[in-house]
């Protein structure tokens, strides 16, 4: 299926690595230029130089979302690389501290506010004059399962999630006639690095070789962390195929949604 993207431009916050990296590897794939955007200079220079030396159009932007100077300079940079930008995901945030109702504090409250919704709000906001003026836009904001089914850790990062979706369904109603399209993706148990190594760890607990086929450490382990009904993780590559739908113009009466990728692990109707 052609998705139209060629020549569509993307801004994907927190693509250095990642869920953020594989989604701005997918856009390019389709024909997007992209923008990568990181706080690592190294980092996010070498994954634009990668999509670039793969046959893809890719530039880097640097900066810190939670700082208002910054959030216009790298935007700025963005808009003066190529043609306004008219696709922003906003997957820039993280967890934080793994802190529970024992341990937790205002403080890491307001700073996983401010690292996750804040910095798409300071984003967004910037780009949807353009957007606007053209009649054509993508809004996708990255939240998590945590936001639907809350654990009792990191409590402060659902209330954050929680709040993304919220901002998702607000922001889509009052844009709705400009021809933009603002959704939610909301990944589950996805097979990133870092979950990799913790599969990993808790694999060697239970008998298990640390190098042993992820097949196998992914049957032993991964019902000690989730219950997935297809009985397996994520990929990297299913995030990326779903937002890029998602900001096509396929997908043009799509908005407000929020779009579980869990593998049938929410419970809800």
């Amino acid at each position: 299926m052609d998705l139209k993207l060629d020549g569509k431009v993307a801004l994907v916050t927190g693509s250095s690595k990642g869920i953020g990296e594989a989604v701005a590897r997918g856009l390019a794939h389709e024909g997007a230029i992209v923008v990568v955007h990181g706080r690592n200079k190294a980092k996010t220079e070498e994954v634009a130089h990668d999509i670039v030396a793969k046959g893809g159009r890719a530039y880097a932007v640097i900066g810190d979302l939670t700082k208002e100077d910054e959030v216009q300079r790298l935007v700025d940079e963005g808009q003066a690389f190529v043609k306004p930008i008219d696709i922003v995901i906003n997957n820039a945030g993280g967890s934080g501290e793994t802190q529970d109702w024992a341990t937790t504090r205002p403080e890491t409250w307001a700073t996983g506010y401010d690292r996750n919704v804040l910095a798409a709000v300071r984003v967004t906001t910037r780009l949807l004059p353009s957007m606007r003026e053209a009649k054509w836009g993508r809004v996708v904001n990255i939240s998590s399962m945590a936001a639907l089914m809350p654990p009792y850790k990191r409590p402060d990062y659902a209330a954050a999630k929680a709040a993304m979706i919220a901002m998702t369904a607000s922001l889509a109603k009052a844009v709705a006639m400009d021809g933009i399209t603002v959704n939610t993706l909301s990944p589950g148990t996805i097979h990133s690095v870092s979950l990799d190594e913790v599969f990993r760890n808790a694999a060697v607990n239970q008998g298990l070789a640390a190098d042993a086929p992820w097949q196998d450490i992914e049957r032993t382990v991964l019902p000690m962390f989730a219950q997935v009904p297809m009985g397996r993780v994520g990929a990297l590559e299913e995030i990326a195929d779903a937002v890029s739908f998602l900001v096509s113009p396929r997908a043009s009466y799509i908005t407000g949604a929020n779009l579980r990728l869990d593998g049938g692990m929410w419970p809800g109707l």
